[in-house]
């Protein structure tokens, strides 16, 4: 794993409290498996096309999932964000995706899935 993205054992001890435990069988090495998720979405790659070295893609495919629902990420990045303090620099993604002309159509046939908890405007 030589050319391939891995976390360092420091950057593993600041995430690691914030891994759920394992009940029954235990886990695959998180290390590597988290190195794989972040090497897919890195590099905008579909999760089958994951090298082997990070294992089983639908091992990653599966914990990447699983604990997204969960809000592990979401509490990682929350941690580490309130630990940097006040930023230097502020960036401002310009994205702009172009939506086919019947994506408006999905909002009003009741198509597109209710994504967020805020109350629904008339």
């Amino acid at each position: 794993m030589d050319d391939l993205f891995l976390l360092s054992e420091a950057q593993m001890r600041r995430i690691k409290p914030f891994f759920l435990l394992s009940h029954g069988v235990p886990r695959v090495d998180d290390r590597r498996v988290i190195s794989g998720i972040v090497f897919v979405i890195k590099n905008g790659l579909r999760w089958r096309d994951a090298p082997v070295a990070y294992g089983p893609h639908k091992t990653i495919y599966n914990r990447f999932v699983r604990w997204s629902r969960m809000g592990v990420f979401n509490r990682i990045f929350a941690e580490l964000a309130g630990q940097a303090g006040e930023p230097d620099r502020i960036m401002i993604d310009a994205t702009h995706l172009k939506a086919h002309r019947t994506a408006a159509s999905l909002l009003k046939g009741g198509g597109f899935p209710d994504v967020s908890d805020a109350p629904r405007v008339a």
